[in-house]
């Protein structure tokens, strides 16, 4: 699911992953807007609120406003760097985000209860979950090769809205993949707003531990993706050898 790419990566991989990761970001946006006010999981409206913030003079909650942005943008840089470096198909290439931001949101879950509402303090919770946001989104698409995004709905929305008039054009060929990209783009919005309402409604009951259970779905989906693999390699040694054992 993680390490697939290019011509070993299949639509089951994709839908697994949008699922997991997205369930996981939708969780992080709602329980992040009900902890810290702030929408984590896209730099669309932060733009805007940064322009408002300039154009009123507010020039402290400007500056706020804009490292949320270069945080963001860090944070995909940083996760591209981490592939880019160790490589698409190794383990450590897209471990090391996933890790990062297990932290940060067991950060966020541990010491939340110690936000005040202050500038200083909404920088650092909102911060840091932009960050691990930016990475998430930039692991995805790069796993994925730009066909899952994670974080954000705007351009999954477009994307069906153009897929369903394909659909429905009677002058074009339909064909698999239309029906598979439409299938994916819906579990993507679906999970999404499933991980978002979840993640809402068990903060009004838990508050900041909410976010212990996206690190934890995390934390699962990485062990799986590792062991699973791990596992096959055993099975396909120990085939090897009675194979082996049986010629002899």
């Amino acid at each position: 699911m993680l390490r697939h790419t290019g011509k070993k990566r299949n639509f089951k991989h994709n839908v697994k992953l949008a699922a997991l990761l997205c369930f996981t970001a939708g969780m992080v946006n709602a329980a992040g807007l009900f902890a810290f006010s702030v929408l984590t999981t896209n730099v669309t409206g932060h733009a805007a609120l940064l322009a408002q913030k300039l154009a009123m003079g507010e020039l402290r909650a400007s500056r706020m406003v804009a490292l949320w942005l270069v945080l963001f943008l860090a944070g995909a840089f940083f996760s591209s760097f981490c592939i880019g470096r160790k490589g698409r198909n190794k383990t450590s290439g897209h471990a090391l985000p996933i890790v990062i931001e297990i932290v940060i949101l067991l950060f966020a879950g541990t010491f939340g209860y110690t936000f005040d509402h202050s500038i200083l303090k909404t920088e650092y919770f909102a911060g840091s979950l932009l960050f691990a946001m930016g990475m998430q989104n930039a692991l995805v698409s790069s796993i994925s090769g730009n066909v899952v995004r994670t974080t954000h709905l705007t351009g999954m929305f477009t994307d069906l809205g153009i897929e369903l008039n394909t659909l429905i054009d009677k002058t074009r060929k339909k064909t698999p993949e239309i029906k598979n990209k439409i299938t994916l783009h819906l579990i993507i919005i679906a999970f999404f707003l499933a991980g978002g309402i979840i993640g809402g409604y068990i903060y009004l009951k838990f508050k900041y531990y909410t976010f212990y259970l996206p690190a934890v779905t995390l934390a699962i989906t990485l062990f799986y993706d590792t062991f699973r693999i791990r596992f096959n390699k055993l099975v396909h040694r120990y085939k090897i050898r009675e194979k082996q054992t049986d010629i002899i």
